[in-house]
């Protein structure tokens, strides 16, 4: 089983493999072996097979070195990959897996369900904004370097990209803080150079395709060499007599690299305007080109360093001098290998395991299998010792015969149990309940003077929000009757039903059941709510947006209430728009009475003509309304007190105000004559609360209380 305090961390890169075995201890690692194997030939080499050249080398590496019993990382290449960065706006934590995963599918080039994928945020302390790394990688480059090493005998537990590796060794040794001086990491590699921004507590990465390969090419290009003999002359440039003549030939790629650093720092400082970046650092094995840093330090006025040696890092491991010499001389080229084992030790920064979620599962069942066997044998010895008292202590009470008073006990209990039996004493029973669950009907009495508070508050607030201007006499008139306020809405129905489960209608012979926890339930009883009303609005457009603002907003907004013995549970869109009617006179600006309605009475007590003699008032129905539609009204189902009135401590509307707020069409005063009569159906459901949530409004939030926080999910992989 890997020791989750040793960890080997591989990185397999193009010109070769490099690895580092750590062990932590008291927070502190100790080196205690390394690897360096150089490929046959190097990867970015024309036609070469990548993956037998790796097979080769990583063959090399399981047959030379011990990877068992230890944690393993390795890294994916930089241009492999992909490293997005955001700005998130200000949400709640609990919200913010959902804005990174919205995130993550605009910016990372592939539909999310073809690609492993994590994040990391950053916070810096001298801002409010939260910033949001993406990494991720195809799904298909993962599996082929898995199975890669899985043909070897490789089982990884950790796989990063190598950009972030880097980050996570100097950010350990280097003791990185938000007080550190603004760094940029360089590491050149073989086909690409990462270039990492870590500044105030944040990160930010960008790799393009400039490397080792390149100086390469050009040298091969000047001097018309193979690959193999420019690869050496690079390496040897410095001693060569023709260092000169190499150095010029290599200077449009020093050129290219200092050029591209240059516009990845003027596109990070566009970005973060108060970003101070003072240093640069170097790895790699190609930032030991003779002359690159003194270039990089003239063409980027930043100072220039190369890592020489890791400071946290104890090699007294290494027994052998010799070796030991020879890592510290080739410290550059660690870098990723050292975060990567600083990684799989846990003592990374930024945490990013690209590793699908299967390959984990598939892994750890594998690690538990022989751990089950063994199990199942203490189980089996166990119920073994069990089974031997049970089976000795039968065998001794049926070797035994009754004595004469036990076979009477026995004989006279048979006995009364069939004269039982012949007289219907003996069986099961089924109890009436319908007479006590009508008696409990009155427990939830005052519940429907609730809901019809509940009506008028709704009016009150829309009249308030949305109020539609008074009806003025028509033009000419002489009438002392002050204009006529036309309410927001007019109710023509209200109607409850009671449901003792969300499946239906109570069974009248089910014995009633509180929920357990004092709280209500979306399971439990309810009662579902349907009101209908109707708005004069211009146009359905209009209608549609005052119900949204008014009602609707008002049943959202009003859930859950202390003094209120159930919580609401409303749709998103819990409107329905059933009827539209159409208000065309004849005459612009003149109003017509609704039907049923005494018009306002002119000077002198003479009342006009009602709806009924005007042959002016014509209706269009968009939908056809029923021709023997019954009155509007306002209808309460199930019982309750439907009289007006508030509830001690309780303020608003009560049943009573309901047709001052909105009149029934019975009630409803003069109407404008143009617009349109929009009327909706709105539905929404009240989950009732047991005795002991009313007693104690409290008990209705600690639900709520207990997901005010949500825990960071940083995996992402679909």
């Amino acid at each position: 089983m890997p020791s989750s305090s040793v960890c080997w961390g591989i990185e397999i890169g193009a010109g070769a493999i490099k690895a580092v075995k750590l062990e932590v201890d008291d927070k502190r690692v100790t080196l205690l072996d390394y690897a360096l194997i150089d490929h046959p030939k190097v990867l970015s080499s024309p036609d070469v097979d990548a993956n037998d050249v790796l097979r080769v080398s990583l063959g090399a590496l399981v047959s030379q070195y011990d990877l068992s019993r230890a944690s393993i990382a390795v890294s994916v290449p930089g241009d492999a990959s992909f490293a997005r960065f955001a700005k998130l706006p200000p949400v709640e934590p609990k919200k913010v897996p959902d804005i990174v995963k919205f995130e993550a599918m605009q910016q990372i080039p592939f539909p999310l369900e073809q690609v492993e994928w994590d994040y990391q945020t950053f916070v810096s302390p001298d801002s409010p904004d939260v910033e949001v790394g993406i990494f991720a990688i195809t799904k298909e480059r993962i599996a082929s370097r898995l199975q890669l090493l899985t043909d070897v005998g490789i089982t990884p537990d950790f796989v990063t990209l190598s950009p972030i590796a880097v980050f996570n060794a100097l950010a350990y040794d280097l003791e990185f803080t938000e007080q550190s001086p603004g760094t940029i990491i360089v590491d050149v590699g073989t086909r690409s150079t990462d270039l990492v921004v870590a500044e105030a507590g944040r990160v930010w990465v960008r790799t393009f395709p400039i490397g080792g390969h390149q100086f390469t090419e050009s040298l091969v290009n000047a001097f018309k060499i193979t690959y193999a003999k420019a690869e050496k002359l690079k390496r040897e440039a410095e001693e060569s007599s023709s260092a000169r003549q190499v150095f010029q030939a290599m200077r449009p790629v020093f050129t290219d690299l200092g050029q591209d650093i240059q516009r990845s720092i003027g596109y990070y400082q566009s970005l973060h305007k108060d970003a101070k970046l003072t240093r640069l650092i170097g790895v790699g094995s190609t930032f030991l080109l003779p002359g690159l840093r003194k270039y990089l330090k003239q063409q980027l006025a930043l100072d220039v360093y190369r890592i020489e040696q890791f400071k946290r890092m104890n090699v007294d491991g290494i027994k052998d001098e010799a070796r030991s010499k020879l890592f510290a001389d080739h410290s550059i080229k660690f870098g990723t290998a050292y975060g990567l084992a600083i990684q799989g030790l846990g003592m990374n920064t930024i945490s990013c395991n690209l590793m699908p979620v299967e390959t984990i599962r598939e892994s750890m069942w594998k690690g538990k299998v022989k751990w089950f066997g063994l199990a199942a044998g203490v189980a089996a010895a166990a119920g073994s010792a069990m089974f031997i008292r049970p089976t000795l202590d039968y065998f001794a009470k049926t070797s035994r015969t009754p004595g004469a008073q036990i076979n009477q006990a026995v004989n006279e209990a048979s006995r009364l149990k069939q004269d039982a039996t012949a007289a219907g004493v003996i069986g099961g029973a089924t109890a009436d309940l319908r007479a006590a669950n009508m008696v409990a009907l009155l427990d939830k009495r005052d519940i429907y003077a609730h809901l019809v508070k509940d009506l008028g508050e709704m009016l009150t607030d829309a009249n308030k929000k949305e109020p539609i201007p008074s009806v003025q006499p028509p033009a000419g008139s002489k009438s002392t009757v002050p204009p006529q306020p036309i309410p927001t809405f007019t109710v023509k129905s209200y109607k409850t039903e009671y449901s003792g489960s969300a499946g239906g209608a109570a069974d009248p012979n089910a014995a009633p059941a509180p929920a357990a926890d004092g709280t209500a339930t979306p399971g439990g009883p309810h009662i579902t709510c349907e009101l209908e009303v109707t708005t004069i609005q211009p146009d359905t457009t209009a209608a549609q947006r005052v119900v949204i603002n008014t009602l609707t907003k008002w049943l959202k907004e009003h859930t859950k209430r202390p003094s209120v013995p159930y919580v609401l549970r409303v749709d998103d869109r819990p409107w329905q728009q059933s009827e539209v009617v159409s208000l065309s006179p004849d005459k612009p600006g003149e109003t017509t009475p609704s039907p049923g309605v005494e018009p306002p009475p002119a000077r002198g007590g003479r009342g006009a003509p009602g709806p009924g003699d005007d042959p002016r008032l014509r209706t269009e129905r968009r939908r056809s309304a029923q021709p023997d539609e019954p009155a509007p009204q306002v209808v309460i189902v199930g019982g309750g007190r439907t009289t007006g009135g508030t509830d001690s401590g309780n303020s608003g509307a009560g049943a009573g105000d309901v047709n001052s707020l909105a009149p029934t069409e019975a009630l409803k005063p003069p109407m404008p004559r143009t617009g349109q009569a929009v009327t909706f159906k709105i539905t929404w459901r009240a989950d009732l609360a047991p005795p002991d949530a009313e007693a104690d409004p409290a008990a209705a939030d600690k639900a709520d209380k207990k997901d005010a926080t949500a825990p960071r999910t940083t995996k992402g992989s679909s």
